[in-house]
């Protein structure tokens, strides 16, 4: 080639610098929030006895999903417990809590913004695309340079690489709710902000509990890629398996994260249904749930025999 090249890099790392002598207050806030806010989390999950955290898990398994998945919860917890590494998936935990709520606090009303502005759409869905393919080691460069090491780089780039799921799947799912039945409530006099609330996000519900699933997964992958950066949890030691080819320890924290998200997909899986539970027999279930199908006197119950 002439020689010829488009300084676009070097334009770039100037802006990063002149965000970072201009702004450091404001990054200075921004990082002492987030991480008062992880240590928050992880105080919740990392300060109180396994078993405490372990029985939580296990009922929480059991109210949602049932019995048996109860049990495998229990299984895969005390085999992580049995390796351990408890203390590392507990901040994994927490790391992923604090970027998932983040992200599903910004995508939920950008989401709604763009199913209602379709200019809104346009602009945005183009900074979307750009989010997902940008490769996730790229986003750890500026959050270093922002944020120094440590679990808040972590946090901003966990939830820069999870967001746009979210986002995508709750305007798409306000989208599809049946134009008639928003007719229908504006017809009866519904203020838009009721009809929001009480048509279209109910009847969206499914699509954005698929959005908050993947963003849970996505924040899942990228915080263990975050132990490159200084962010604590699971993706220490992998990251410490790999510089010492120890392939024990990294499978031992490999399996770890594959259990943590079996876990956490299948119950932010039931959130968007109803509870799979079978705490009580069948037979009795169903006789205290069946709701009255007609408005005639119920029947007089069967004689008991002796």
């Amino acid at each position: 080639m002439n020689g010829f090249r488009i300084p676009l890099g070097h334009g770039v790392e100037q802006f990063v610098d002149f965000l970072t002598s201009a702004l450091k207050g404001v990054f200075d806030v921004i990082s002492t929030v987030l991480g008062s806010f992880y240590e928050g989390v992880d105080w919740i999950f990392a300060t109180p006895p396994f078993w405490v955290v372990m029985v939580a898990l296990v009922a929480l398994g059991v109210w949602r999903r049932g019995w048996i998945f109860g049990i495998g919860t229990l299984i895969g917890l005390v085999l992580i417990l049995g390796v351990d590494q408890w203390e590392n998936t507990m901040h994994t935990i927490s790391l992923t809590l604090v970027s998932t709520i983040i992200a599903i606090a910004i995508s939920l009303p950008l989401g709604i913004w763009m199913a209602r502005s379709s200019a809104a759409s346009a602009v945005v869905r183009p900074i979307l695309d750009f989010l997902q393919t940008m490769p996730a080691f790229v986003y750890l460069i500026p959050a270093i340079i922002l944020f120094s090491v440590g679990v808040v780089p972590g946090i901003v780039a966990t939830i820069l690489f999870a967001i746009a799921p979210g986002v995508r799947l709750t305007e798409l799912g306000i989208r599809e709710v049946d134009p008639e039945v928003v007719e229908a409530g504006q017809a009866f006099g519904a203020s838009p902000t009721r009809i929001l609330r009480q048509i279209q996000l109910p009847l969206a519900r499914p699509s954005i509990m698929a959005g908050v699933n993947q963003v849970i997964m996505l924040s899942l992958s990228m915080v263990v890629i975050a132990g490159m950066v200084g962010a604590p949890g699971l993706g220490s030691p992998i990251v410490a398996s790999f510089q010492t080819i120890d392939v024990g320890l990294g499978f031992e924290a490999g399996l770890s994260v594959v259990i943590v998200a079996i876990l956490l997909d299948r119950l932010t899986g039931s959130l968007g249904g109803p509870r799979k539970h079978r705490l009580l027999p069948s037979r009795r279930a169903s006789q205290i749930e069946a709701p009255a199908t007609t408005d005639e006197e119920p029947l007089a119950a069967a004689p008991v025999r002796a």
